[in-house]
């Protein structure tokens, strides 16, 4: 059984001090992608899902086959995660399917685009808290605003609210999280930043700060794909629309995880890659209608960038 809980995954970065790469995916055919990827560099990773964000009618469906698939992959530890749950009810759902780790995103009230009380998000997060623990599931919060437009939250844009300490502290104090997604300077989305200048404005001495006031939380950075000029440049050349921006670069990452960032959220990335691959594969084969065809190109961008950011992020040869 190679399905492992947030906690002991990000415990083991802690120690190795890497971070582990958390990739969202939508379809079967993008776990599978992620899932080879860390096979092939023998790599922690976590396959994570947004609730109401898949290619499929029947989500309770697609959340059972997305468990099995995982559990098919014995090589390598994973932890299955509901990434941004707006609920309580998501993230009861997500336990009921065999996830071993939610996350609450309790910042912002479920269905408006007002950001929560302190109060209001404590209050959600022990709430989850107090069913997934005896489950034996791991849970992530989040404070402050982390700042972009996220998907499936349609016409919604949050300019970025930086996580305080005193306010982290507090936070796991009273809620016991696993794990803490903290606004740091990064941006959810396909364009971030129109400046070069964005990419490298991770608050380096907020994360660290942090991390020394919470040791034994695992600190989480969200929104910080780094856009890859040449993923949107392919699609744009291929009928896409892309609006070029900077995202965080690598080199920003590698330092983030020095100063103790332990789970990376990467969902923009991989999403590029697969999107560039496709367009330019229908593009130059306007005569094929095969979808075994037209999906291989595709799984196979998505599976590279994955296995990159791997790399970067230093998991790849510890599973």
């Amino acid at each position: 059984m190679t399905l492992q809980t947030l906690r002991a995954a990000l415990a083991e970065a802690e120690a190795g001090e890497y971070a582990v790469g958390a990739f969202n995916v939508s379809s079967i055919d993008q776990a599978i992608a992620v899932l080879d990827a860390a096979a092939a560099e023998r790599s922690p990773v976590i396959v994570q899902s947004i609730a109401g964000m898949s290619a499929y009618d029947d989500e309770s469906r697609w959340w059972t086959r997305l468990r099995g698939l995982v559990e098919e992959y014995n090589e390598v530890p994973v932890v299955l995660h509901l990434d941004h749950g707006r609920t309580y009810d998501d993230c009861v759902r997500a336990i009921g399917h065999g996830f071993t780790s939610v996350m609450i995103d309790a910042s912002r009230v479920a269905g408006t685009d007002r950001p929560a009380s302190f109060a209001e998000n404590v209050a959600l997060t022990r709430r989850v808290i107090e069913v997934a623990t005896p489950a034996g599931v791991s849970v992530e919060g989040e404070l402050g605003t982390i700042g972009g437009a996220e998907a499936g939250v349609a016409g919604v844009v949050e300019e970025i609210v930086f996580a305080d300490p005193d306010q982290a502290v507090e936070f796991v104090a009273q809620t016991g999280v696993d794990a803490l997604a903290v606004a740091v300077g990064t941006s959810h989305g396909s364009v971030k930043f129109t400046d070069e200048a964005g990419g490298q404005r991770l608050r380096l001495e907020l994360i660290a700060e942090i991390k020394d006031r919470l040791p034994e939380t695992f600190l989480v950075l969200h929104g910080s794909s780094s856009v890859p000029a040449d993923a949107v440049a392919v699609i744009n050349a291929h009928g896409g629309g892309v609006r070029p921006s900077y995202g965080i670069s690598p080199e920003q990452k590698a330092e983030g995880i020095a100063a103790g960032i332990r789970k990376i959220n990467q969902g923009t990335d991989s999403h590029l890659a697969w999107s560039a691959a496709l367009r330019r594969f229908l593009q130059e084969n306007t005569a094929i209608v095969e979808p075994s065809e037209q999906l291989r190109p595709a799984i196979s961008g998505f599976r590279e960038m994955v296995a990159q950011r791997m790399r970067e992020f230093g998991s790849a040869g510890r599973a």
